[in-house]
């Protein structure tokens, strides 16, 4: 189905049984080479604010770096990323400036904004616009990253700023957690006009990137079954649990169940949300990220499994970590490793044949 991915059948196949929660037993790994396309990007950027980048230079990336992994026969699904719409966009389209940045190490060039509002009471003035220039530049985008991928590679889905991430945006973190106590009605309404415009911009991007096998491209679990929108609960990892049940889970649900349901990520110093999250309706997968001063997640899946139950995640581990927990037949199952460092395209096929042997 994707030129650059000729075992695409069988990774569908063995991905749609992962979530589902039909592959307790089993693993999964995508593996991470090194790359042409990425060193070429560290020659060019050095890490920080950059001009705003041409789309067709963008993809043009994309394409380089993903025909470099065609030979990796692992659970990848090579898809393109629209990092430069990553949060910008969002804010964008409520007037904020908009500032990119790049990221040497992973070929990103990201996008954010500074708290757009003075005050509360510039609220009532937001409104969204589908003609506005961002929402257009971001179709646009959209156009170029799918039409030079048909038929070689996907486009993933980006992350949904919704809910306090939007607030976050409006006002900047600190005020969104006081006006939870002194400003709770400009908060909701902060929050609807967060979901008018995050399904607006989801709407379109299922309407122009049609993934293969009736599913979705993601960044974060390579390939999931339905319309799967990428969700973050970032604001909650410095709250209670209780505030998170107050406040972000009615948001998270209710874009769910606007689409097929979601995925979202998870940082080191949020897994105590876990228990909570993983009743989430519609909860497909959660990505658990590392973070200094934590744990990796590697270490202590034992006790997160415990915590989430069937719930399928993803999780990063080295090359060198992996192969041994594999040998020693010591890898929890119903998980993807995005296992990072492998020295070659011929070692980490080698492996792929024990993962795809492998039983709990």
């Amino acid at each position: 189905m994707f030129a650059y991915k000729p075992a695409m059948n069988e990774v569908l196949v063995r991905l749609r049984a992962l979530y589902e929660r039909r592959a307790e037993e089993r693993i999964f790994a995508v593996m991470e080479t090194p790359s042409r396309a990425i060193e070429a990007f560290q020659g060019e950027y050095r890490e920080g604010y950059c001009d705003p980048p041409d789309p067709a230079e963008r993809i043009a990336f994309w394409d380089r770096l993903l025909a470099e992994r065609a030979a990796v026969e692992d659970d990848s699904v090579p898809s393109a990323y629209l990092s430069e719409m990553d949060q910008g966009l969002y804010g964008g389209l409520v007037g904020g400036k908009v500032q990119f940045m790049a990221h040497p190490d992973s070929g990103w060039i990201s996008s954010m904004v500074a708290p757009i509002l003075r005050d509360w009471s510039e609220l009532e003035r937001l409104r969204f616009d589908p003609d506005h220039p961002w929402f257009r530049r971001y179709l646009d985008q959209l156009g170029v990253f799918t039409e030079e991928a048909a038929g070689k590679f996907g486009v993933s889905h980006f992350i949904l700023i919704d809910g306090l991430n939007f607030v976050f945006e409006l006002v900047g973190a600190t005020q969104t957690y006081l006006g939870l106590y002194e400003h709770p009605g400009e908060v909701r309404r902060a929050i609807e006009l967060a979901y008018e415009i995050n399904v607006a911009v989801q709407a379109a991007f299922f309407e122009h990137a049609a993934a293969p096998g009736g599913g979705t491209c993601s960044n974060m679990v390579q390939w999931i079954p339905g319309r799967i929108v990428s969700e973050s609960v970032d604001p909650f990892h410095m709250t209670s649990v209780d505030c998170l049940q107050e406040w972000g889970r009615g948001p998270v649900e209710r874009i769910f169940r606007r689409f097929d349901g979601g995925v979202l990520h998870i940082h080191g110093n949020g897994r105590r949300l876990l228990p909570a999250v993983a009743e989430f309706e519609g909860l497909k997968a959660i990505y658990l990220g590392d973070d200094r001063g934590f744990p990796k997640a590697f270490d202590v899946l034992g006790e997160i499994k415990q915590r989430v139950g069937q719930t399928p995640l993803v999780l990063d581990v080295d090359f060198n970590r992996f192969a041994d927990a594999l040998d020693r037949h010591a890898l929890a199952g119903g998980v993807l490793y995005r296992v990072r460092g492998a020295p070659g395209v011929d070692a980490a096929n080698r492996l792929m044949d024990q993962v795809r042997g492998y039983r709990t």
